[in-house]
């Protein structure tokens, strides 16, 4: 099997990223929107950010930072009005190409409690307002798996209702980013719906057989020395093999959930309650590694709080391949039949 160089995937992306964009490049506006990682990888796929949305001041700083010309609504999403919206955009009700965004998921997540009615839960019906106002072509929710498990599925009823009610063809899959050239497991529920009056069904981008380890992901990185830790943890990870839990670790650190990652597989996935173990030496991942385990290349900038706004983000490279896939398929036929339909109420 060949070798695949990580580093010149990311390079290209990021690349792709600071490309000019033509006045008719497709357009999103990302509600969400955290540190960036869906922006990104809308941009990788070409797109023109017209407007994100992210009340975290943290999380909005990094955002500023990757992204200077990118408008930011830094505050509760209740208070954005439709008016609002469509001002910061430029466009007129209609005339956006896609509304992304990804509900916080606490609540819903396996990782969690998944408590019913967390507050949280309900911010999806923000996004539905915004999707019912801003009437764009395509709509783009992610989540995570757990909405689909046990209590939770009531919750995802209510999603797809309220989705298909604002007119909107819906349709949602799970899909994991490692398949997606992301060098980490992370299953994701991805809906993605079109405009009822297009008339085109919707449709997911095909994942590839050939994952991406964490070898090849950060192999490359110098691997640094050993982190102080006592000796019950230096013990713990020589005595565990590649690729499984530390519980000893966890027991002297807290209620981590902590691995030494397997350099043949692909990385799990980082969130705040797991902790990724380097396989060469016996110290935590660092927060270059785990940016571009998550497919952030080593250029994109993070802020304070970076390892928990990596956790929350969708992998760059993830969302590339989801926007390529509407940007070439839905969009390409969305306009065809916008086109189709202007003519016919020409006089």
């Amino acid at each position: 099997m060949a070798k695949i160089d990580y580093k010149e995937i990311l390079d290209a992306a990021w690349s792709e990223h600071l490309a000019s964009r033509a006045a008719n490049a497709p357009t999103v506006v990302s509600i969400f929107a955290g540190c960036g990682g869906s922006s990104l990888g809308y941009s990788m796929a070409g797109f023109r950010e017209l407007l994100a949305v992210e009340w975290d001041i943290k999380a909005a700083a990094t955002f500023k930072e990757n992204f200077p010309a990118v408008p930011v609504f830094q505050d509760d999403i209740g208070k954005l009005t439709i008016n609002e919206a469509l001002s910061l955009m430029g466009l007129k009700q209609g005339e956006l190409d896609v509304l992304d965004g990804s509900p916080p998921c606490q609540g819903f997540s396996t990782a969690g409690k998944r408590v019913l009615d967390d507050s949280r839960n309900a911010l999806f019906q923000q996004y539905a307002r915004l999707l019912e106002g801003l009437k764009p072509k395509v709509l783009i929710m992610e989540n995570v798996s757990g909405l689909v498990k046990g209590k939770m599925k009531l919750i995802f009823a209510e999603i797809m209702r309220a989705l298909k009610a604002s007119g909107y063809k819906v349709r949602c899959q799970l899909l994991n980013a490692m398949h997606y050239q992301v060098p980490q497991s992370r299953q994701r529920l991805i809906f993605i719906g079109v405009r009822e009056d297009l008339k085109i069904e919707p449709s997911f981008p095909k994942g590839q057989t050939r994952l991406i380890s964490v070898r090849e992901a950060i192999g490359h990185l110098p691997v640094g020395e050993a982190g102080k830790h006592q000796k019950q943890v230096l013990d713990a990870w020589i005595k565990c093999k590649p690729g499984l839990s530390l519980r000893e670790i966890d027991m002297h650190v807290g209620s981590y959930q902590s691995v030494r990652l397997n350099p043949k597989k692909p990385s799990r996935v980082q969130i705040a309650m797991h902790r990724n173990w380097h396989w060469l030496k016996p110290r935590l991942l660092t927060i270059l590694e785990t940016g571009i385990i998550g497919s952030f290349p080593e250029q994109f900038k993070f802020g304070k709080g970076g390892f928990a706004q990596i956790g929350n983000s969708v992998p760059p490279l993830f969302m590339r391949a989801i926007a390529s896939h509407v940007k070439a398929i839905l969009l390409k036929g969305a306009l065809l039949e916008c086109a189709r339909l202007e003519a016919l109420a020409a006089p």
